[in-house]
C-alpha cells in the first residue's frame, strides 16, 4: 500500500479517537464585521479553539500547522485558507475530499468529519485564522457556520 494512503488512514484513525471530554462549552458571539484583534469574546474563541484544535486536528495538521508534506495540506500560511474560508468553515463541520492545491503542492486525501459542534468549529476556525502568522481578518461567528 502507498505510503502516503497509509499515512491517511492512520490519520483518520487517530482523529476520530478524538476525545472532548476537556473541552469547555463554548457560548455563542454576535455577528462582527471587521476583526478586532483585542475583543474579549475573539480571544475567548480563540483559546476554546485551541482546545479543539489539540484535541482534533493536531495529529494531521501538526502543532505548526504545517501538516505533513504531499498528505496533509498546511493550514499556517496557507493561501487556501486565506481564499476559502467558507469551503474550509464546511470542511471542518462536514468533512473534505478531493484534490486541492495548497500553497502549489497538489494534496487529495480525505479529512472525515470530526462530529464538531458548530461553536467548536467557529472556535477552531478563529484560532486557526489568527495562529502561526495567520492573520485573516474574519471573525468566525457561530451564525456564519450554522448558515454554511
Amino acid at each position: 500500500m502507498n505510503e502516503v494512503y497509509k499515512l491517511i488512514i492512520l490519520g483518520l484513525l487517530l482523529v476520530s479517537c478524538g476525545s472532548k471530554e476537556n473541552k469547555k462549552e463554548a457560548t455563542t458571539y454576535p455577528e462582527k464585521t471587521a476583526l478586532n484583534q483585542t475583543d474579549p469574546k475573539l480571544k475567548e474563541s480563540i483559546n476554546l479553539g485551541k482546545l479543539v484544535y489539540d484535541d482534533m486536528c493536531i495529529t494531521c495538521h501538526m502543532v505548526n500547522g504545517k501538516g505533513v508534506p504531499k498528505a496533509f495540506p498546511p493550514i499556517a500560511d496557507s493561501d487556501y485558507l486565506r481564499e476559502n474560508q467558507n469551503d474550509c468553515i464546511k470542511g471542518i463541520k462536514n468533512g473534505m475530499a478531493g484534490e486541492m492545491v495548497v500553497n502549489g503542492v497538489e494534496y487529495n486525501s480525505i479529512m472525515a468529519p470530526l462530529g464538531l459542534t458548530d461553536d467548536e468549529v467557529a472556535d477552531v476556525m478563529n484560532y486557526i485564522n489568527n495562529s502561526w502568522g495567520n492573520k485573516i481578518n474574519n471573525f468566525v461567528t457561530v451564525k456564519k457556520v450554522s448558515e454554511l
